[in-house]
């Protein structure tokens, strides 16, 4: 595809016309099993919550996008996912003194600091446009709305290359629905732009990314550029965000054991370094859901362009990265629990880690959420 041809934007309907076939729903069992009255808890020992770990807004705003997005394709059930516990812990963590939202909070339900980091900053914009725009009814978007223009109001002094990042991916969800917010339109302008100007100046000697290590979470780096590029109508900063993708992508080809293409997800126990070194373990989940949004993303790009060999090849490529988690992997293992049908916390150079932590249940489902609206949008009449 060529990027400068056409720079369409995803869909901005609100919801799909049709329900997925039940094949795609998700069991939330587990995600259930980690909720209490206060919102999602951090950590598992094996399938049982660990309460010695309390919660983090990180997994309770992951937990809010996993929400609307499974009310938004299947309709919304308190009972089955529970949007309001998830959302109500976001409004609790923002402190009105500082204006910006708390990270962790203890057992006791005590917070265990005054200003959460600024990836947790900007995870909470983006699940705070997500609640918007998927948002079921009239109580929960009129909560989320107002938070998130408190969130949107803080984003402004994030320096964090992945907290601007989710920042755009917020703000362009708010925008699907509440077109023309001056706020989300320059938090758009201003971090895609810095982003972009990162990446080229960053950039030398065949080495197409922002920092001297691709660490953790990385597909959303190009994911909110090209993000970005469509709503600023950028041909050049798309053809970039493309290009890194497609990069990121080919440095982590791998094989199974039985010799068939797979993701081999750069591990966190010393990432990729410029200077060659790599870690092939430990591989985290949240890499591969990543992935799979980016490219959807990439396809959808492609989609509106024309370009129907290059979308075929980016949801191809969301394929093979979901299939990570169900043993297309370097290993050969599947992570998902047979009895929880949880994804575990990630792979290890002796097998699969047992423990089932928040970080990890919700990388799969939103993995099976993101494939599922991809195909409903594609089926005739429908959108997503």
């Amino acid at each position: 595809m060529d990027p400068s041809t056409s720079l369409p934007r995803r869909n901005d309907d609100r919801r799909s016309h049709r329900t997925p076939e039940r094949t795609h729903r998700c069991d939330l069992t587990q995600l259930r099993r980690m909720t209490d009255d206060t919102g999602l808890f951090q950590h598992c020992v094996f399938a049982t919550p660990d309460a010695n770990h309390g919660y983090c807004i990180d997994d309770n705003a992951r937990a809010l996008i996993v929400a609307v997005r499974h009310a938004a394709l299947f309709g919304h059930d308190e009972a089955e996912i529970s949007i309001h516990r998830y959302l109500g812990f976001l409004h609790h963590a923002r402190n009105p003194e500082t204006g910006a939202f708390r990270n962790f909070m203890g057992f006791d339900r005590r917070w265990l600091e005054s200003v959460g980091s600024n990836d947790s900053q900007g995870r909470t914009v983006w699940a705070l446009g997500e609640a918007v725009r998927l948002a079921p009814d009239t109580n929960t978007l009129r909560l989320a709305e107002g938070l998130y223009h408190h969130a949107i109001d803080a984003s402004e002094a994030l320096d964090s290359l992945r907290a601007q990042a989710f920042t755009i991916l917020g703000a362009d969800a708010f925008l699907r629905r509440m077109a023309g917010h001056g706020p989300s339109v320059a938090a758009i302008e201003r971090f895609g732009r810095h982003l972009h100007r990162r990446l080229r100046a960053h950039r030398r000697g065949g080495w197409p990314w922002w920092e001297d290590e691709v660490s953790y979470d990385n597909a959303r780096l190009p994911q909110a550029l090209l993000v970005a590029a469509g709503r600023l109508e950028d041909a050049a900063m798309a053809a970039d965000a493309l290009a890194s993708l497609d990069w990121l992508w080919t440095v982590q080809e791998g094989e199974t054991p039985g010799g068939s293409p797979c993701v081999s997800i750069i591990g966190n126990d010393g990432w990729l370094c410029r200077d060659g070194t790599r870690a092939r373990f430990d591989q985290q989940p949240l890499e591969a859901a990543a992935l799979v949004d980016a490219c959807l993303d990439a396809a959808r790009v492609a989609d509106g362009a024309d370009a129907g060999e290059d979308a075929a090849r980016w949801r191809e490529r969301a394929t093979l990265a979901s299939g990570w988690f169900h043993g297309v992997n370097d290993l050969g293992v599947c992570l998902v629990d047979p009895e929880t049908h949880a994804c575990r916390d990630g792979l290890h150079p002796g097998g699969v880690n047992q423990n089932q932590g928040a970080e990890s249940v919700l990388a799969l489902l939103m993995s099976e959420l993101d494939l599922a609206a991809d195909a409903a949008q594609r089926i005739p009449g429908g959108t997503a």
